[in-house]
């Protein structure tokens, strides 16, 4: 006849931290119960861990260490540590997974290095320096000038330099990228590693029944003659919580907090510098860029002038989109400088449909399918003029450097016979589109013309009327998808950083007798947390006790 063996062995673990005393749960078998367990045919393994309050006769165990398990087992196999029957097979390879989780641990722990996360702010900030300092995207004939091997800026820095670390791509080269990488990297193990477990603290229920504890806070007062549940319903008009309830009794003790926001800020300051990483690393290698000088009334292709920045550029449908200066025109001051200037451009699409029409200018530009085109700079390409009443003629028009004038283009106008080998002719200066200076065959000057005034002059014989003067609208083209992102990230650190000034504040108190023993602590604004504290107990009520009829009545007699 078989026989079930039950065995009880108790053990007192070390009493927690956060529970002083927990309830005693009984353990009972029915007699069904035992007959089933006993007739069973599956094999059964129960055991059960208690933690006990730690009495005089579970100190007088723990001393004489007696092994504390219940166990109820009928043929049952012994199981090994990791939970499985395995054997050596499964010990292979738990020791695997122990190492790995060693190993993941011990990169958490040199990533979250602080004085590593400032190392590598300092790099990435000053690579970003040098990418100011050192021309982005030129030519290679440009660094080869600038930075010859026989002049080497520095003593040693040479175009070889900046060809080799890929400074002249500086925010999209793979040195920069990396640095990025690994400061977000550093970010996330900081915030799974200190952040995250900090909240979840300060999240904690966490009750005190020590009276000794609670006095030794940053903050600590004792109340005479005083309830805990006043002081509760002072503190929840305050704007203080507790453990998410709006009750903050646990028998005699209370626990509040107020602030909690603040906990979480770091972590959103970590998500909102992560999100411009981002946000910059796409800017850097997933845009496209492109510059074109278009004289009015010509078109161009967006795709054309585009060009990819890095290896996450990838172009649209809608770079197919052709571009038409309707219409190219200046604003000027009083004084005749210019003020500010115009194009008219209309968007087509392969069919010839204008799908948009709109006059842009300076820090007013057109956006359409993911890109933006930008007014940035201008130039004459043509001066149109009649020459004895025939034509009009279209004239090229270059631009000149004289005496240092940023702006300055002529034209010439050849007069004679074009066989003879001493062309001569007359010559057209202009700064802007208002006016046209003429100089005669001799190179003197013979006038100024107004483009539109239809006012003839006369040069050597030959009657000229200009009759218009064409510009050239300079368009700086690009798209950029990082913007969106890197937008989000700087208005969630403005959020997050004001966020984090709140303080984290938090109240145990205990009720012993009719006294009120009271503590607290802030993470901030310390200096103002004594002012505040002392406000509030202020405010709780003494309690006084009414003599009984029995003893008013003595005293009378």
């Amino acid at each position: 006849m078989e026989t079930l063996a039950l065995t009880l062995s108790i053990t007192p673990l070390k009493p927690s931290p956060y529970h002083t005393h927990l309830p005693k749960y009984p353990l009972s078998l029915s007699a069904s119960q035992i007959h089933y367990l006993k007739h069973s045919k599956r094999n059964l393994s129960l055991t059960i861990t208690c933690k006990l309050k730690a009495t005089g006769q579970s100190v007088e165990r723990e001393k004489g260490g007696v092994a504390d398990k219940i166990s109820v087992s009928k043929g049952a196999p012994l199981l090994s540590e990791d939970g499985n029957g395995g054997g050596n097979s499964a010990g292979g390879g738990g020791g695997k997974s122990k190492l790995v989780k060693k190993l993941w641990r011990r990169v958490l722990s040199v990533l979250s290095n602080l004085p590593l996360a400032i190392a590598e702010m300092a790099t990435v900030a000053a690579l970003m320096a040098v990418g100011t300092i050192i021309e982005q995207g030129e030519a290679p004939g440009f660094y080869f000038q600038k930075y010859p091997e026989d002049h080497p800026a520095l003593g040693f820095f040479t175009w070889r330099w900046i060809f080799a670390l890929g400074f002249d791509h500086m925010f999209s080269c793979p040195l920069f990228l990396s640095l990025l990488a690994l400061l977000a990297a550093s970010l996330m193990a900081c915030t799974y590693t200190t952040q995250i477990p900090l909240v979840k603290v300060a999240r904690r229920w966490s009750f005190s029944h020590s009276a000794e504890s609670i006095s030794k806070q940053e903050f600590a007062e004792t109340l005479p003659r005083a309830s805990i549940q006043d002081l509760g319903v002072i503190l929840m008009g305050s704007g203080y919580e507790g453990v998410g309830l709006p009750v903050f009794l646990k028998g005699p003790s209370l626990y509040a907090f107020k602030g909690l926001a603040g906990r979480f800020a770091p972590i959103g300051v970590h998500l909102a510098m992560l999100l411009i990483m981002v946000g910059g690393t796409l800017t850097a290698a997933g845009s496209f860029k492109g510059s074109v000088t278009v004289p009015q009334g010509l078109n161009f292709i967006v795709g054309d002038v585009l060009g990819p920045t890095g290896f996450l550029s990838f172009p649209t449908e809608a770079f197919n989109t052709e571009v038409h200066v309707n219409r190219f025109f200046m604003d000027y001051y009083d004084s005749g400088e210019v003020r500010q200037f115009h194009s008219d451009l209309s968007l087509l699409d392969l069919e010839g449909k204008e799908v948009m029409r709109k006059t842009i200018s300076v820090n007013d530009p057109l956006r359409y399918g993911g890109f933006t085109i930008y007014q940035t700079d201008w130039s004459l390409s043509a001066l149109q003029i009649m020459k004895d009443d025939e034509g009009p003629f279209n004239l090229a028009m270059a631009p000149l450097k004289i005496n240092g004038d940023k702006k300055l283009y002529g034209t010439f106008l050849p007069v004679g016979s074009p066989d003879s080998p001493d062309v001569k002719g007359i010559s057209m200066l202009a700064r802007d589109l208002q006016s046209i200076v003429l100089y005669d065959l001799e190179g003197k000057f013979a006038g100024i013309r107004r483009p539109n005034s239809k006012l003839p002059i006369e040069i050597d014989g030959n009657k000229i009327v200009v009759v218009d003067a064409i510009g050239s609208a300079g368009l700086d083209l690009k798209t950029d998808p990082g913007v969106p992102v890197v937008y989000a990230g700087f208005g969630f650190l403005m959020l997050t950083t004001c966020i984090s000034f709140l303080s984290h504040s938090q109240i145990w108190a205990l009720q012993d007798g009719t006294t009120v023993v009271v503590g607290g602590k802030t993470n901030r604004a310390k200096i103002d947390f004594p002012d505040d504290m002392n406000r509030l107990l202020d405010q709780v009520p003494e309690i006084v006790e009414s003599s009984s009829p029995r003893q008013s009545n003595g005293s009378s007699g």
